[in-house]
């Protein structure tokens, strides 16, 4: 099943990850899965102490508006909107992404997420075609407007996304070593 996904990247304060998490999995999982909102991975990112690194999936764009206004526009954002935005440098690195979503299987303790720019897309699709399989969630820019732009998400862009190991690709590519939260 193709979701929209949004892979979400925070630069926060220094020393205040842990806050950001607890505040997180205490009051904004629960309050996004009310209103439809599929959380995926929370994670820390291995590489920057000042990096919470997360997803989540919308069945379509319309229902993605559609969660999104209900969440920021209802009561657990609007109570703890102040505290989680406390923590935060810049919560603006979002890609808007189609693909399956991901949770890490459970007693994961290192996730390794590829971001690619490939420069061909068939060349790509052959290349994940000999080294991706199902198991690496493969996800691939989606270029529908920001029917949120309350929430800007990256644009101009043609990326994949995938997790796993894997082979490294022959085009520009960054990995990011992420450690699951637990709730």
């Amino acid at each position: 099943m193709s979701l929209v996904v949004e892979l979400r990247r925070y630069t926060l304060h220094p020393g205040t990850r842990e806050t950001l998490i607890e505040l997180f999995e205490r009051e904004f999982v629960t309050g996004q899965e009310a209103v439809g909102i599929t959380l995926g991975g929370r994670f820390r990112d291995l590489d920057d102490p000042d990096r919470f690194v997360w997803l989540r999936a919308f069945p379509s764009m319309p229902e993605r508006r559609r969660a999104l206004e209900a969440f920021y526009g209802g009561p657990v954002w609007r109570e703890h909107r102040d505290a989680a935005n406390a923590t935060m440098v810049d919560c603006d690195d979002v890609l808007l992404l189609r693909g399956p979503g991901f949770t890490p299987p459970a007693g994961s303790r290192e996730v390794l997420a590829t971001v690619c720019h490939p420069a061909d897309p068939a060349a790509f699709d052959a290349h994940a075609a000999r080294h991706l399989g199902p198991e690496h969630a493969l996800h691939r820019t989606e270029h529908a407007e920001n029917d949120f732009p309350q929430l800007p998400v990256r644009t101009g862009e043609d990326l994949r996304v995938w997790f796993g190991p894997g082979e490294p690709p022959p085009w520009p590519f960054r990995r990011l070593r992420l450690e699951p939260v637990t709730a």
